[in-house]
């Protein structure tokens, strides 16, 4: 993304500040820090997200990040009394408030207005064509890949229920030459475009699959898989869970960038509801404030939404879960009853049954909420978010070995999850099970310095290396965690985390003690 206000230019992929076309030497995390800042314009970003999203939520003091915020001043020629670009919200963070920005990407001005009026409205849930992949090469008795594939996933897109998928007899008649992306989103009415490339030589097959945003033609993600031609049927399975994985991670992502500039009064009830999920997962009280009152907006503007009434009870249990608010009594029952309005509506739809499988969780009786869980992952097996749920609750259950399992294939399912701080969390609390105590600490260490990591994350690396005999991080992480929620008890853990009575809460229990949480 390029941003533009008054002289200066910030170029993300180039990594470059501008001054008219002179370059500005920066930092890499100041350049980090103007970056998040200028992205999250509409609002105040907290000093905890900017050491989140900045220091990975390392432990830095107060004036290591005043150092960095006075910068970034400094490069775009502001200062911390006139404030014309980068604002103080004295004791709670800092807010760009240029109001003349101008956001783009590399595209010219001509191409970027072209893609404006070929690209399809943005209302509704997302839609999306998957082609016919182009072959290339002497493929032989595999010529019929090309074709298989992208059918396969019109099949698996399908169980979507989130996701409009436009049928094959109509994707399929761009077959060809390799098509204008923004021209086939234009004659088929879809938002996102799937197109791939199969490639065989001699023994081994490649095939390269992107998704593309048809509105501007631009890349979303992309992925190459390769192998023998032997094992064409396990490619085909690995590239249909990669695609629904990468699809439940970007497009929403990519939904939420669009709405993101539209004026709140005209957002539709999709694109309100996009906008709830990336404050959803920014994993803070303001943040998770801003969901609420997204899902409630996308609620009011479509009353049988399943999935904004799902999002709505993900937001009350993230108060229930990290204590944002006093009432927990009240923030469950809201949960819950969201949830089962969700699971009324649409008892097929996977995050309506993730949401459900939740609430157990706050209401300590992590068992009850297993058969939804596996609900949502029988509805959709390559469902990331579902797939971890199911091994979180697996874990702290106690039901057999499943956790270990489940937990790997969701971080293989979606490496750049929201949820990846926790996926890395459950894997750590496996290893510990296992009696591998030095791989414990080590996956609870990068949980807790993945972004968006909360406090318990924290608190789960104190745990951890104090079973695995390393005091100095132990001690290290116990003061972040009390610089972040200065009453934390090991009571707010269990509640978090309740583990079945065991020699694993035991241990836990007595290493919290040990560092001083009541």
């Amino acid at each position: 993304m390029i941003y533009r206000f008054g002289k200066f230019t910030v170029d993300e992929e180039k990594v470059e500040l501008r001054r008219d076309d002179a370059v500005v030497p920066v930092e890499p995390q100041v350049f980090a820090l103007l970056a998040l800042l200028i992205a999250n314009r509409d609002r105040m970003v907290s000093k905890t997200e900017i050491i989140e999203k900045i220091w990975d939520g390392r432990f830095i003091s107060d004036a290591a990040l005043s150092s960095r915020v006075k910068s970034a001043r400094q490069a775009v020629g502001d200062n911390g009394r006139d404030q014309r670009w980068i604002k103080t919200v004295h004791g709670k963070g800092f807010r760009f408030v240029g109001d003349d920005v101008v956001e783009g990407g590399t595209a010219s001005p001509a191409t970027r207005d072209e893609a404006e009026t070929a690209a399809p409205a943005r209302e509704g849930r997302p839609s999306i064509a998957v082609l016919p992949f182009r072959l290339v090469g002497a493929a032989g008795p595999y010529a019929g890949v090309a074709d298989a594939l992208p059918h396969e996933l019109i099949s698996a897109l399908s169980r979507l229920r989130w996701l409009f998928v436009i049928a094959r007899g109509s994707s399929f008649r761009f077959r060809g030459a390799e098509p204008d992306i923004r021209e086939v989103g234009a004659a088929l009415g879809v938002r996102y475009v799937i197109s791939g490339v199969v490639e065989v030589v001699g023994e081994r097959i490649t095939v390269t699959v992107d998704l593309a945003d048809a509105r501007n033609g631009g890349v979303l993600w992309g992925d190459v898989f390769s192998g023998r031609v032997d094992d064409v049927h396990e490619i085909r399975s690995r590239i249909v869970a990669s695609v629904i994985a990468a699809l439940e991670v970007h497009i929403p992502q990519n939904e939420a960038r669009e709405a993101s500039i539209t004026a709140p009064d005209h957002l539709d009830a999709w694109a309100a509801y996009h906008l709830g999920l990336q404050h959803l997962y920014r994993f803070n009280k303001s943040d998770n404030g801003a969901a609420t009152a997204m899902f409630e907006r996308a609620i009011s503007r479509e009353p049988d939404f399943a999935r904004a009434h799902a999002g709505l009870s993900s937001t009350h249990f993230q108060n229930a879960f990290l204590h944002y608010n006093d009432d927990l009594a009240a923030e469950r029952t809201a949960a819950r009853r969201a949830a089962e309005k969700a699971i009324e509506l649409d008892p097929l739809d996977p995050f309506a049954n993730f949401a459900m499988g939740r609430v157990s969780w706050v209401e300590q009786d992590p068992a009850a909420g297993i058969n939804w869980l596996d609900r949502a992952v029988t509805l959709s097996p390559n469902y990331a978010q579902g797939v971890y749920a199911q091994a979180w609750a697996d874990t702290v259950s106690g039901r057999g070995d499943g956790g270990a399992d489940g937990i790997d294939l969701a971080l293989a399912l979606s490496p750049l999850d929201p949820f990846r701080y926790a996926m890395l969390g459950v894997r750590a609390f496996t290893r510990a099970m296992a009696g591998d105590e030095a791989g414990a600490a080590r996956w609870a260490n990068e949980a807790a310095r993945s972004p968006g990591a909360h406090v318990l994350i924290a608190a789960i690396a104190v745990a951890l290396n104090d079973i695995a005999g390393d005091e100095k991080l132990a001690v290290q992480w116990a003061e972040n965690a009390r610089s972040r929620f200065p009453g934390l008890t090991r009571a707010d853990f269990f509640g978090a985390f309740p583990f079945a009575d065991g020699d694993m809460r035991r241990q836990i229990d007595k290493a919290l003690q040990k560092h001083g949480f009541a």
